[in-house]
């Protein structure tokens, strides 16, 4: 059971310190009530030995949920600390809920909510970061919450929807690799001893599932250190800098997929945008922090280009025209906006845009790769099949000579 060191006043007003076990914080604060204690601060106690490298991101699902029942209580008139104590309490993602007792001790301290939300990056992005801060100069920081988590519910959305397209093929290629596998390495090895036996005359489709099946046993050290190699490869592909340039580049030439997640990355960054320019965040910082945020290191850099080119004095629509990343109509919609004033609503309207251009593209990806993945599974299958009876054949031939 976790412990937690507390800072309480008693009765009399005597500050009171000590640690107590229970299941969560909020736990360990009803104790300290029951006991008469009014707790000033509760902290998860660690062990020497319990201590962690890096610390554990707050999942965007919670963070959503966060931020929209922190909206509700702010609108309706409780303190912000009060607010977060509730919400800690509650939640139960260990994660979010160490992160809000922190930032409820710091917010007593005397800080802003955008202040102490900087502190701890595993849990807030950079542009959530500067949509706070703005809220919080103009006053309106419940109405800003809320949309903050009606942004970031689409973005779940949206990832779901480009995961889920890309993981199927993933998924079959899997389950066609594991037949093989299953059929190549068990299924036929039990008849090669009958196959020599009688001196068969196997076809080559045979032999080759044979040949499969001595990889995956005498010969393991083989398939054994392609698996390392392409683990290695993979590493190098998402874990280094130059890696992930490579991979950037080749996903956005693969024909199919080059659109998905083109509009993808083009969706979050006209939403990102548009609501920090909602927000009143200065537009060269909006797109700052909108840049660094982009996933695809390709994307970053035009549209880092493009903002030294803003800075300079080369206004909006212009330098993201230029990346060449954006269709016709988001380059009309965003010179309109910076024309009429009117870019947060024009943003918007791209974001959405782009999210239908991705739903229907998604749609047409799964309506043409579910036959092509059902007929290369049933080319694999097929395939063992003809080979196990041509063994058979094979086999009949062999006795019958033998005869």
């Amino acid at each position: 059971m976790p412990r937690f060191a507390y800072a309480a006043i008693d009765a009399s007003g005597t500050s009171v310190e000590g640690v107590t076990k229970a299941d969560t914080i909020g736990d360990a604060r009803a104790f300290l009530l029951d006991q008469n204690l009014y707790p000033v601060k509760i902290q998860e106690k660690r062990g020497a030995l319990d201590f962690e490298l890096t610390k554990e991101k707050v999942k965007k699902k919670e963070l959503m949920h966060f931020t929209r029942q922190l909206a509700v209580f702010v609108k309706a008139g409780i303190p912000i600390t009060e607010a977060m104590e509730i919400i800690g309490d509650e939640t139960e993602d260990v994660a979010l809920q160490r992160t809000i007792a922190m930032m409820v001790d710091d917010l007593r301290n005397g800080g802003t909510l955008s202040e102490v939300a900087g502190k701890h990056p595993e849990a807030f992005p950079n542009y959530y970061i500067g949509i706070l801060a703005s809220a919080e100069l103009t006053g309106n920081l419940d109405g800003t919450l809320e949309s903050l988590a009606g942004y970031l519910e689409r973005e779940l959305e949206t990832r779901s929807k480009v995961v889920s397209a890309l993981s199927y093929p993933g998924v079959v290629m899997v389950m066609a690799m594991v037949t093989v596998v299953i059929l190549a390495g068990y299924v036929l090895p039990q008849f090669k001893p009958l196959f020599a036996e009688l001196n068969a005359n196997l076809p080559l489709t045979t032999r080759s599932l044979l040949f499969i099946a001595t990889l995956f046993s005498t010969l393991w050290y083989i398939p054994f250190s392609a698996f390392c190699a392409f683990s290695g490869v993979m590493y190098w592909l998402f874990k280094t800098d130059g890696g992930k340039l490579v991979k950037d580049r080749l996903v956005l030439r693969i024909p199919v997929i080059k659109g998905i997640v083109e509009y993808a990355i083009l969706e979050r960054f006209c939403r990102i945008l548009g609501a920090m320019v909602k927000a009143g965040v200065p537009l060269p910082d909006g797109m700052k922090t909108t840049t660094e945020s982009t996933s695809n290191s390709v994307f970053r850099k035009r549209l880092e280009l493009a903002q030294i080119e803003m800075v300079e004095g080369g206004g909006f629509s212009k330098p993201l025209a230029a990346t060449e990343l954006f269709p016709g109509a988001a380059k009309q919609m965003f010179k309109v906006g910076e024309e009429t004033g009117t870019l947060d609503q024009q943003l918007e309207v791209a974001s959405l845009y782009f999210d239908r251009e991705l739903e229907s593209r998604i749609k047409k990806f799964t309506t043409l790769f579910e036959p092509m993945m059902i007929i290369f599974v049933g080319l694999i299958v097929g395939f063992v099949a003809v080979a196990l009876v041509q063994a058979m054949y094979g086999v009949l031939d062999g006795a019958k000579s033998t005869s």
